[in-house]
């Protein structure tokens, strides 16, 4: 049974060897019933002839070799071209002569190099057999013979128009693929940028906090103490971070830890910042994304508080309702470093993009005191 949807997919497959097997068999077998005999392409206006040895072989020569036309198809027309020569001149006019044009528009398909040699090879090539045909045949007019070649050059056009909308599917398949290796990519850096950019500014500042504690033994155990536990949660969330980026991991978005919003004010607060958190609300039963995205929010908003107003009031209010979840974080720009531009706004950013992809509405503006308002609304349910 593995096998079976293979097959019916190599089946599916308008190019695939599979179609053409059958094809050439079919053609070599219908060439010899009655019905069919004599009525197939006439070049040149020969009489017909009675099927002998010759007939056999021209058309196992224009029909046999359409089976490999795929692997092979500068031979299968080479091959195809020969016997449909030797089906004209001897006035066979058999059914297999059918097999040339398939075999033309597999070359200007198919053929990755030298198609215009080819094309100027068949060119060459049939000229004389069109002067043989009006010479042993009644004299037909120039005009069939042009009629027949602009009949071929239309095979090949079509040929041509095949490869040509198979290199424009694989390059929009290129492209869709690079767009969303890009998009991941952006995503991890952004995930990236969350995990290591908090956690490792509340180390900093708690490690800077600690040097000038060297005369209170307890304040400085605390604050070595928070510096240990803020750098087992990064270890946590970086391990984590990389377990998604395993292939085998479910592609599901990642829901923020439990008490995840209370954990990350408690850390800031060890980190000397002082923050006054709200919440209002339940969370509704179905949110989506919008938790995880509300969790980023706060956490770049506290981490840039950490980094561009320390020690300045600061304040965290999350509302949660059915629909949205809205996330309000600001300073009140008391600090010396509250008017620092510091920076490269790719958290912000990122910020902006997370909440406009749910939906959402996002603004980080500075305030007349100095400080920094960062608000979002979040729609609750949407599920990426």
């Amino acid at each position: 049974m593995t096998g079976l949807p293979r097959i019916l997919e190599r089946w599916r497959r308008p190019d695939a060897a599979l179609w053409y097997t059958p094809l050439a068999l079919l053609l070599l077998a219908a060439s010899f019933l009655p019905g069919f005999r004599n009525n197939g392409t006439e070049l040149g206006g020969l009489p017909d002839r009675p099927f002998d040895t010759l007939a056999v072989v021209a058309i196992a020569l224009q029909s046999l070799p359409l089976a490999g036309r795929r692997r092979w198809p500068v031979i299968c027309f080479a091959v195809v071209s020969l016997g449909f020569a030797l089906d004209q001149l001897r006035g066979y006019h058999t059914l297999a002569g059918t097999a040339l044009p398939i075999a033309l528009i597999s070359v200007a398909s198919l053929v990755e190099h030298h198609r215009r040699a080819a094309a100027i090879v068949f060119t060459a090539a049939y000229v004389p057999l069109a002067v043989a045909l009006h010479r042993l045949g009644p004299g037909e007019p120039p005009s069939e013979f042009v009629t027949f070649y602009l009949a071929v050059a239309l095979a090949w056009g079509v040929g041509v128009w095949l490869r040509n909308t198979r290199a424009l599917e694989a390059e929009r398949r290129r492209r869709v693929a690079e767009d969303t290796r890009t998009a991941e990519r952006a995503r991890i850096a952004r995930e990236l940028h969350d995990v290591v950019t908090h956690h490792v500014t509340a180390m900093v500042v708690q490690a800077e906090a600690a040097r000038y504690l060297t005369a209170a033994p307890d304040r400085l155990d605390q604050s070595l103490t928070a510096v240990t536990d803020t750098g087992r949660r990064a270890i946590t969330d970086l391990r984590h971070l990389l377990d998604l980026l395993n292939p085998d991991h479910g592609t599901q978005a990642t829901p923020p830890p439990v008490g995840g919003l209370l954990s990350l004010v408690e850390q800031t607060r060890r980190a000397g910042q002082p923050v006054q958190f709200t919440e209002e609300g339940a969370p509704a039963e179905s949110t989506g994304s919008a938790d995880l995205v509300a969790y980023r929010v706060v956490q770049e908003s506290l981490t840039n508080a950490l980094k561009y107003a320390h020690g300045s009031a600061t304040s965290v209010r999350v509302r949660h309702s059915e629909k949205e979840i809205s996330v309000e974080v600001g300073t009140d720009g008391s600090s010396s470093k509250a008017a620092s531009t510091g920076g490269s706004g790719r958290g912000l950013a990122g910020l902006r993009e997370r909440v406009g992809v749910l939906g959402g509405d996002f603004s980080a503006d500075r305030q007349p005191d100095g400080g920094f308002l960062v608000r979002a609304r979040i729609p609750a349910g949407s599920p990426s």
